[in-house]
């Protein structure tokens, strides 16, 4: 009886240094990475997801830009960060659920790797031209598409992100070939769409919303189900008679495997309380976003989910990682 009661009490010893870490967290600052470059939409999210988590949690959440292949190079610093609740990072669609169809070197597997947290924001993308195109609606665009093949191009927030295989969605539709323009990132395709230097893109309606109400760009199409909120005037594929180019684009938050059940617990329900919070609501609808708090097992399912409607159109376009 004396062993068994000095083996209990050196294994709660040890235990107890843990417990106290999981209760006394958070206990300084917390990295959030955000895959992308500052200015696009995904970091739009990330800033206003990282203030209203920060205000549950009670520290202040850093945000750090770590842009590169397409959204993979800060899941990767993501994945390999201490497992300690102090680093969790945003992680795209494109680096979870079609970069590794692409390639057979992917740094991380994200179902070993990652804790997935929760979904955090659906997003409708919307595709736009350069006003020297001479078009005006997606039925012009794909008539001059054919008329002039490879003699368009278009920009991407880089290879394997959902806004590549959104339009190389729409050449497999509508028969088309277009000429891809990879970027790093959303902010720098639509700077070079801007100034004429790409003639169209699929990006996230955030980022491209100031330019079309301005008149910089011409919106086509919405690429998804409905119309969206922040555009009700511009059609969807769908009603442009592609009723298969359909590609909302999401973003997720995760932290590394390894991090105690305790603190995963505290980071997920201050997200998930911050993402139905009025305030956050607000500043994502000014943005087209859709709050969508879920389990980490339902974001589990939703990513696999995601792999099976990618998978196939990455192995048909013959899409590599570049």
């Amino acid at each position: 009886m004396h062993r068994r009661a000095v083996i209990s009490t050196a294994v709660a010893a040890l235990l107890l240094p843990a417990a106290a870490f999981a209760q006394g967290f958070p206990s300084k600052p917390i990295k959030l990475i955000v895959p992308f470059p500052a200015g696009g939409p995904a970091d739009l999210f990330g800033r206003v997801l990282g203030n209203a988590m920060g205000s549950e949690l009670g520290q202040q959440i850093v945000i750090e830009n770590r842009a590169g292949v397409g959204g993979v190079s800060g899941v990767d610093a993501l994945a390999k960060s201490a497992p300690d609740g102090y680093t969790i990072g945003l992680n795209g669609a494109a680096a979870l659920s079609a970069i590794p169809f692409m390639t057979s070197k992917m740094p991380f597997d994200w179902q070993k790797d990652l804790a997935l947290l929760t979904l955090v924001v659906r997003v409708p993308e919307v595709l736009v031209v350069h006003p020297s195109l001479p078009v005006n609606s997606l039925q012009d665009l794909v008539a001059h598409a054919r008329a002039n093949p490879n003699r368009v191009n278009y920009g991407s927030a880089g290879t394997g992100t959902i806004t590549h295989l959104a339009v190389e969605l729409l050449k497999i539709e509508a028969k088309i070939d277009l000429v891809h323009v990879p970027y790093r990132g959303a902010a720098p395709a639509v700077n070079d769409l801007l100034g004429g230097h790409v003639q169209l893109a699929v990006l996230d309606t955030p980022v491209l919303l100031p330019h079309i109400r301005s008149g910089a760009v011409k919106a086509l199409a919405v690429t998804s189900a409905t119309r969206s909120g922040a555009l009700p005037e511009v059609p969807t594929t769908a009603e442009a008679g592609l009723k298969n180019v359909n590609s909302d684009n999401w973003y997720g938050l995760s932290a590394p495997a390894g991090v105690p059940a305790d603190i995963l617990d505290k980071l997920h329900k201050a997200a998930t309380t911050a993402l139905r919070s009025a305030d956050l609501k607000k500043q994502f609808d000014s943005q087209d976003g859709v709050p969508s708090p879920v389990t980490p097992g339902e974001f589990a399912a939703f990513v696999k989910a995601e792999q099976a409607k990618w998978g196939p159109i990455v192995v048909t376009t013959g899409a590599k990682l570049e």
